[in-house]
């Protein structure tokens, strides 16, 4: 390990930097906002912003028009700390997209958007798909969408709300401006076929 941090631009954080950056690193976060993260987290704003701004001038985030934007310093940090992803999941919709639409084309319209009881959190880009998140209003529940290359997902993260009907309601609100979105931009009133899987609580 001390190989590898030679590597490394040295860092100068505190303990509550390093939670953040964790949690961005457990999240896989490639972009994020101030108040997905302030409800993520559970801290006061005063203190977020703190934080971010001594994660700015370490050059570990950037403030970026949609919020904040994790930069390859942050990513060479994150990529040796070891990550806590204890959280329960529960597989909510699966559908097929309709392969006339470009997924980069649903998804910039989806990125940033809120849904009644669902703020907006951040989303991640990796070799597996692109993963958009939001956080329920009272931070107990995250709700993620998956798009990879032949399916679309939904499933939701119980942080401390246990009411599986929140996070169903949630999905459905997601899932019904998601069929609207199909339809306006492939410009036809045919909308995914979507599949309801099974509920299952799984621990990861």
């Amino acid at each position: 390990m001390d190989e590898e941090w030679q590597d490394i631009p040295e860092f100068s954080i505190s303990e509550r930097d390093t939670n953040v950056l964790q949690l961005i690193g457990k999240e896989d976060l490639t972009g994020f906002t101030f108040e997905g993260l302030k409800k993520r987290l559970g801290v006061h704003p005063e203190t977020l912003s703190r934080i971010l701004y001594r994660l700015k001038d370490q050059g570990v985030v950037e403030k970026v028009v949609e919020g904040y934007r994790v930069t390859s310093k942050a990513k060479e940090y994150l990529r040796l700390e070891p990550l806590n992803t204890a959280e329960p999941r529960v597989h909510l919709l699966q559908t097929l997209p309709l392969p006339d639409v470009p997924v980069q084309e649903v998804v910039s319209n989806l990125r940033g958007k809120w849904f009644r009881m669902l703020r907006w959190l951040g989303y991640s880009d990796n070799d597996e798909g692109i993963t958009l998140k939001w956080i329920t209003e009272d931070g107990g529940i995250q709700v993620e969408v998956n798009f990879s290359e032949i399916e679309l997902n939904i499933e939701a993260k119980m942080l401390w709300e246990q009411d599986l009907n929140i996070a169903l309601r949630a999905s459905y609100q997601l899932i019904g401006y998601i069929s609207k979105l199909y339809s306006r931009l492939g410009r036809i009133s045919r909308t995914p076929d979507f599949r309801t899987l099974n509920l299952c609580l799984i621990i990861t």
